[in-house]
């Protein structure tokens, strides 16, 4: 048994379903109305909350290898905080020119 499968119990890894599932509904919602500012930017804290998690695993705790279960979501937080950045700059740029239409 390695180290990391024996000390996971039932309740650790049901926080961590509950959490990955609410992850989820956020960035659909997101998709959904990607205009919202708000829910944007929790939608990418989302995505860095996972990295750091991860890379914490990895690093710090030692509890998780390098390995391709480990990668996949590390590369899947990067791009999407690095898409995310990029889209950011686009909303903001729409946000502007909205309030110069108002005015």
């Amino acid at each position: 048994c390695s180290p990391l499968l024996c000390t996971v119990n039932g309740l650790q890894a049901r926080i961590f379903g509950v959490w990955t599932l609410l992850s989820s509904v956020i960035r659909c919602l997101c998709a959904i109305d990607i205009r919202n500012r708000t829910l944007y930017y929790i939608t990418l804290f989302t995505f860095f909350l996972a990295l750091v998690h991860f890379l914490s695993e990895v690093f710090i705790y030692h509890t998780a290898a390098l390995t391709i279960g480990v990668m996949a979501p590390l590369m899947v937080a990067s791009f999407s905080i690095l898409g995310m950045l990029i889209g950011l700059q686009y909303l903001e740029v729409e946000a502007l020119s909205q309030n110069k239409k108002k005015n």
